[in-house]
C-alpha cells in the first residue's frame, strides 16, 4: 500500500491553501475586469459612442483587470472605440 501521509500533512495543506488563495485572487481580478467592461459599455452607450459587435465582445471578454481599468479611464473622454484601445496614440488623460 502506498504511503499517503503527505496528503494529510501540514505542508500539503499549506500548498493547497496557497493554490486556493491564488485562485481566489485571480477570480477577483477577472470579476473586476468584467465589471469594468460592463461599466465601459454603459458609459459609452450613455455618451452615444457607437460600438461594433466585435468591439463590445472585446470589452466584455477582457479578463485583464489593469487593462480594463485603463480602458475605463479612456472611455470617460473617448469619442470613438479606437481612442479606448489605442494606448500609444491616446495616453491616459
Amino acid at each position: 500500500m502506498a504511503d499517503l501521509s503527505f496528503y494529510i500533512s501540514p505542508l500539503s495543506e499549506e500548498i493547497r491553501e496557497e493554490g486556493r488563495a491564488q485562485g481566489r485572487a485571480q477570480g477577483r481580478a477577472q470579476g473586476r475586469a468584467q465589471a469594468r467592461g460592463e461599466s465601459i459599455l454603459i458609459l459609452l452607450d450613455a455618451r452615444g459612442v457607437e460600438l461594433t459587435g466585435a468591439t463590445r465582445e472585446r470589452i466584455t471578454t477582457c479578463t485583464d483587470s489593469e487593462l480594463s481599468r485603463q480602458w475605463l479611464i479612456r472611455a470617460v473622454h473617448a469619442t470613438t472605440a479606437e481612442e479606448i484601445f489605442g494606448a500609444e496614440d491616446h495616453p491616459d488623460r
